[in-house]
């Protein structure tokens, strides 16, 4: 599945289990709570997860909190702000 880039596309800069940090693009963060979203490709089959917006880092960075197991996530993956 392929994303169409917007302005409000980040992508995942760190990764501790289910809580990634997320860098979007200056001056502009999703609000908190909101949820983001990225797909993955594991054995072949992609899926798309959701992550809730925890905490604004600063720096046009945001923590947040997967709804699903991140097996396969690699920094730099592309994420969409479904807001």
């Amino acid at each position: 599945m392929s994303m169409t880039e917007t302005k409000h596309d980040g992508q995942v800069v760190a990764i501790a289990g289910p809580v990634i940090d997320v860098q979007f693009p200056r001056g502009y963060l999703p609000e908190l709570n909101s949820a983001i979203e990225f797909d993955i490709e594991v054995n072949g089959k992609t899926t798309t997860v959701l992550a809730e917006v925890a905490q604004q880092l600063g720096d046009s960075r945001v923590r947040a909190v997967c709804l699903k197991p991140t097996d396969g996530l690699r920094r730099g993956t592309k994420v969409r702000d479904t807001g």
